[in-house]
């Protein structure tokens, strides 16, 4: 069902996109499902799988395993920067679990912070304020980051995560 997806020539890229969240949200595939199909793609067709489960968790804070969390920390270290931006959208959605795996996240998206697109940049912000407002464990730690991030950071956009998280 999903590779048939993916085949179609038909169909415009958002349109897949909406079709793989409708099955998801609608239990027509699981998680699981996609994410096999999902760890043998391209990176290209990993990043539409996880905008998939990027929207799905962001409908429903509950959506989502161990095993999404962590197909999402391994996005945070592709080459493609859509992969990397909607990996980093699904751990800021999922933030309010304390995985163990949190910690593995956090050096990939200090590190994606640095990166030259904005959008990556901005994924990382979010994704990692909202680690810092969920997840108490690494508050220090990340107020630290924020402060050296803010003295790099240009845009204004990216900028205000990092100010409201602080206030």
């Amino acid at each position: 069902m999903i590779e048939a997806i993916f085949n179609n020539k038909t169909t415009k890229p958002s349109e897949k996109n909406d079709a793989l969240v409708q099955l998801l949200i609608h239990q027509k595939i699981s998680e699981s499902e996609l994410l096999s199909f999902a760890s043998n793609q391209k990176e290209t067709i990993k990043a539409s799988c996880m905008e998939a489960f990027e929207f799905a968790t962001r409908l429903d804070s509950n959506f989502g395993t161990l095993q999404v969390f962590e197909f999402a920390v391994e996005g945070l270290q592709a080459k493609a920067p859509r992969l990397k931006w909607e990996s980093a959208k699904v751990i800021g959605n999922m933030a309010v679990r304390k995985y163990n795996e949190t910690e593995k996240a956090i050096v990939y998206l200090l590190e994606n912070t640095e990166h030259s697109g904005t959008v990556v940049r901005w994924s990382a912000a979010f994704a990692l304020t909202e680690i810092y407002k969920k997840n108490e464990k690494y508050r220090n730690i990340l107020a630290n980051a924020f402060e050296g991030i803010m003295n790099l950071e240009e845009k204004n956009s990216i900028l205000k995560f990092y100010k409201n998280a602080l206030k």
